[in-house]
């Protein structure tokens, strides 16, 4: 009996130093050496235990990283109450071809039920920072037949079409989602921005300004508001917003560049050659 309690007592020792040294390994990235000295300390481990958890989290994650999703997913799935594991799970289920178990994870990472209208535009989102655009597109086509006025489905609709192009399909969809939430800064935006994609100038400022107007603190509709009043030889307004952009994101290369060229186009070539020389050190940062 004694030599029975030594023996697991030697077998929690080492399964103990096998498991700081895994999380060690994953810490510098060595990926591969971490997996197998976490499964081997794994073994010991209790599976209700934190050690196990933990074990069975970087071992997920560390596959996940090497981009092995089907070896990822048996792991990550033991521990599903672990905001990361749900968020690589997402990733790793798409990888594996099974986007309803994609949807589901995506859905628990946020607290949401999957088959809900806003699990699907969830799902979506997610999809989208990753380029899964078929993939997106079918969950909002979901999301749509459950509720077909939900708001930020059709931007999204719009985003993948202004990705493959098809800007007339893209102001369709903007316009929709306006009808129905028409204090969405970034709608007005990206409608703004598939005018200007088109060179329609007089359509994109009034749309630019409306987003600049509910959101005075993101620099991206004023430099495109700036650019429209440029290429309409609107200088001193172009001046102005390209300026107002600059005391958000003092460092935009795009805002600075216009602005000196705008300047120079006012005649005040002098201010416009200093503007425009701060972007050589914009360029080396």
């Amino acid at each position: 009996m004694l030599s029975f309690v030594l023996a697991v007592l030697f077998l929690a020792r080492v399964g103990s130093e096998a498991h700081a040294r895994g999380v060690e390994l994953y810490k510098e990235q060595k990926y591969a050496e971490a997996i197998a000295t976490l499964q081997e300390a794994a073994k010991t481990e209790d599976p209700a235990g934190s050690d196990y958890k933990e074990s069975a989290l970087l071992i997920g994650q560390s596959y996940f990283m090497l981009t092995q999703a089907p070896k990822a997913i048996p792991w990550l799935e033991k521990v599903t109450n672990v905001n990361e594991a749900n968020y690589m799970l997402g990733y790793a289920y798409l990888q594996n071809k099974q986007q309803d178990a994609s949807e589901a994870a995506f859905a628990r990472l946020f607290g949401l039920k999957p088959e809900t209208a806003a699990g699907h535009l969830l799902a979506a989102q997610m999809m989208l920072k990753q380029e899964y655009e078929p993939q997106a597109r079918s969950e909002l086509d979901k999301a749509l037949a459950t509720d077909p006025n939900l708001p930020g489905a059709r931007l999204l609709l719009a985003e993948i079409a202004i990705h493959r192009g098809q800007l007339e399909e893209a102001i369709g969809e903007l316009k929709q989602e306006l009808t129905i939430n028409p204090s969405f800064s970034t709608a007005w935006y990206r409608l703004g921005d598939a005018y200007s994609r088109q060179e329609n100038w007089t359509e994109a400022i009034p749309n630019l300004q409306r987003a600049v107007w509910l959101n005075p603190d993101f620099s991206g509709p004023f430099i495109l508001l700036g650019k429209c009043y440029f290429k309409t030889a609107n200088y001193s307004n172009a001046e102005g917003i390209f300026r107002r952009a600059l005391t958000i994101d003092p460092r935009n290369y795009s805002a600075t560049y216009l602005l000196g060229q705008t300047l120079i186009n006012e005649g005040k070539k002098d201010e416009g050659r200093e503007v425009l020389d701060k972007l050589k050190t914009l360029r080396q940062q």
